[in-house]
């Protein structure tokens, strides 16, 4: 018997940020500044920001998701994370890459953006 996940284990879906990394605070209200045009919530408190990793450089990194693949910004939104976040002191270069994997759902978003949208 074996295990289909076998080959997933120990690996997250989404990796981990760099947290503890001085500029990491100042990354995510970057990116608290960017907001879906149709969505009244910053794509951060959606939780389409899956991963920010800065490099010991300062070299940051993030990893984010839309909230479906056919999203009429798809193609924008990266470009306005990285101007956000591009300006920030210290910071050396960003990259945004976007992926759909895991897929985004309802619950990667923060409370405050469920009571912003009514699902509270």
């Amino acid at each position: 018997m074996t295990d289909s996940n076998a080959q997933f284990e120990g690996a997250p879906l989404i990796a981990p940020s760099t947290t503890d990394h001085p500029l990491y605070d100042d990354v995510v209200k970057a990116c608290q500044s960017v907001y879906d045009p149709e969505i009244p919530v910053n794509i951060y408190d959606l939780g389409l920001i899956y991963t920010i990793d800065i490099k010991e450089d300062n070299a940051v990194q993030v990893i984010m998701t839309l909230t479906a693949p056919g999203c009429p910004v798809a193609g924008e939104m990266p470009g306005w994370v990285a101007d956000a976040i591009e300006p920030l002191p210290g910071v050396k270069q960003v990259d945004v890459e976007m992926t759909f994997e895991p897929q985004w759902g309802m619950d990667m978003m923060s409370d405050e953006a469920r009571l912003e949208l009514g699902f509270m």
